[in-house]
């Protein structure tokens, strides 16, 4: 099988080779400054790493790194970053840690007083910075900005700016990305922008210049339970772009792709979800199921959640949301035993993820701990299809390239048994 057909068998729950992704989310990469390791390990072409993501400084995967590792996904995004201005790699970028990347040219930073880098929505520099990377750190965190939000007197405007149609421009750059892909023999990831209600890093608007409304990280989570019906009204509208944007997705890139990522809110801490099931089920689970019925109603595609965190609480409620894929399966969390998600939830919902432990093993393990983790998951996650091999969530800096390779490598071996 190629990757598209091991993507589609395991989405299908039918057994057959497990398909691995890296690569084809913005919650399924590698750090720019690993990505750079792995083409030293297998001997690629020096040059230097293409930025995919800005805000978490996740590296472009060419396709001979693909190749090498035996990834079988690509991915289809929009033609603006999380901060606003345009994918690209126009010039090059010294990074704190001393590696030299490829960035926009609408990439504008400037150096704060104690020496963290500071980054500036759509490039534009006559705006305070919407990002702060600090001097010992390897990706950004969000500036809170915006005007005191007036509970009084809201407006939900404030809150859609960055929830807009997909426009001509972005049509183009998204077609002329499909091209190129359809004869890759991997499987095809598009990331739908306009979906993604409730997703605390859009919430403090890192792509906007001067944003207005409810910009507070901790006065959106309050407004949950203090305002929901005016987290209603803006979720209504989103929805409503969203489900426009999904139609002209579909209408530009068919069923070429396999699935569509939707939606990156956490609902997860490390020990509970966040929210009760039935903050769940009267706050997001409306939208979520238009969304996903209008995906089965004229789609082949499988819809893609991601949080993190202990959910399982909630599991049942994104399976009735209309959900195909959850990810990234965080086992480590409290109440997250790997064995007993596959049981009970494994014959509803694919599973994306959970492969290793990327806040113990992966980074800190040896390359044997890793293999050995990594059959374990496999041997849970992979019975009667229903999985896609991935860590849980990103890989991150400084991760040893020798315990990415062993990742990869047990894959490999477990799908030649």
């Amino acid at each position: 099988m190629n990757g598209k057909e091991k993507l589609d068998t395991a989405l299908a729950h039918k057994a057959g080779p497990v398909p691995f992704d890296l690569g084809a989310t913005a919650v399924t990469g590698i750090h720019c400054s690993v990505v750079e390791k792995l083409r030293h390990y297998y001997g690629l072409e020096q040059h230097p790493v293409a930025i995919a993501d800005p805000y978490q400084m996740l590296g472009v995967i060419d396709d001979d790194l693909k190749a090498a590792m035996g990834i079988d996904t690509d991915c289809i995004t929009s033609d603006s970053t999380i901060f606003g201005f345009k994918p690209g790699s126009e010039k090059e970028w010294r990074t704190p840690w001393g590696q030299t990347v490829l960035v926009s040219d609408e990439f504008k930073t400037s150096l704060s007083a104690e020496g963290d880098t500071l980054i500036y929505a759509c490039g534009d520099t006559d705006y305070p910075p919407c990002a702060r990377m600090p001097a010992s750190g390897y990706f950004f965190d969000s500036i809170i900005r915006g005007h005191t939000y007036d509970e009084d007197n809201p407006h939900v405007e404030d809150n859609l700016e960055e929830f807009t149609l997909i426009s001509q421009a972005t049509q183009e750059f998204m077609q002329k990305q499909l091209a190129p892909l359809v004869n890759s023999g991997r499987g095809l990831v598009a990331q739908v922008g306009g979906c993604a209600i409730g997703d605390i890093a859009l919430v403090p608007g890192p792509m906007l210049k001067d944003p207005k409304g409810l910009r507070d990280i901790t006065e959106w989570y309050m407004a949950t339970v203090a305002d929901p019906g005016y987290l209603h009204q803006i979720f209504e509208k989103q929805t409503e772009i969203a489900l426009q944007n999904l139609k002209t997705t579909y209408e530009l890139l068919g069923d070429a792709v396999s699935v569509v990522f939707i939606c990156g809110t956490d609902f997860g801490t490390q020990k509970a979800p966040f929210c009760s099931n039935e903050t769940f089920r009267s706050l997001y689970q409306p939208y979520y199921r238009k969304m996903n019925d209008w995906i089965h109603q004229n789609t082949m595609w499988k819809s893609f959640k991601h949080s993190c965190g202990s959910i399982r609480p909630l599991l049942g409620d994104i399976i009735e949301s209309g959900f195909d894929i959850i990810n990234p399966v965080q086992w480590s969390a409290k109440n997250m035993d790997a064995k007993t998600l596959k049981r009970d939830f494994g014959h509803d919902i694919t599973f994306w993820g959970g492969g290793i432990n990327t806040q113990k093993t992966l980074p800190y393990g040896t390359p044997d701990e890793v293999r050995q983790e990594a059959l374990g998951c496999l041997e849970i996650f992979a019975r009667d299809g229903g999985y896609v091999f991935n860590t849980v969530h990103n890989i991150q800096a400084k991760t040893p390239v020798e315990n990415v390779v062993a990742l990869a490598e047990a894959l490999l071996s477990f799908n030649q048994r």
